[in-house]
């Protein structure tokens, strides 16, 4: 995959919580919808030009008859995920505010620029409002 990504959901009162965001040679999915072939409760919005390469759960399932270390790969795909999955949540219940926008800056240092205000506060869990003390605090130290 090419380009940037932002998966995302919309609440009850139409905000937007961003799940995570992924940028080139990442990979996304709704695993539910994926695996038990249902729709999606999930909203995928490319924030750039984006080049993508798709592959439905019968072809997936063909290429792991075929060739054993497709499945590998998408195994261990599915770990770093899953690792990844973990410490979000834990960041978000164990950080403040402003400590999880210092990890999201550094995690995400090549799609900063690209996100708005509003992104960015829907993947923290903070109102937009919020973020922009917040970033006023860092400019200042």
């Amino acid at each position: 995959m090419e380009g940037c990504f932002r998966i995302f959901t919309i609440d009850k009162k139409g905000n937007e919580n961003t799940l995570y965001f992924a940028a080139k040679d990442w990979w996304l999915m709704d695993i539910d919808s994926f695996m038990n072939q249902i729709p999606s409760n999930l909203n995928i919005q490319a924030l750039e030009d984006s080049t993508v390469l798709l592959i439905d759960k019968q072809d997936k399932m063909a290429l792991y008859n075929t060739m054993p270390k497709v499945e590998k790969l998408f195994r261990i795909m599915s770990q770093k995920a899953l690792v990844s999955w973990q410490k979000r949540l834990i960041n978000n219940h164990s950080f403040t505010a402003k400590e999880r926008y210092s990890h999201f800056i550094e995690k995400y240092p090549g799609i900063v620029s690209k996100l708005t205000d509003k992104q960015i506060a829907g993947y923290l869990g903070i109102r937009h409002e919020f973020l922009s003390k917040i970033k006023k605090q860092f400019q200042i130290e």
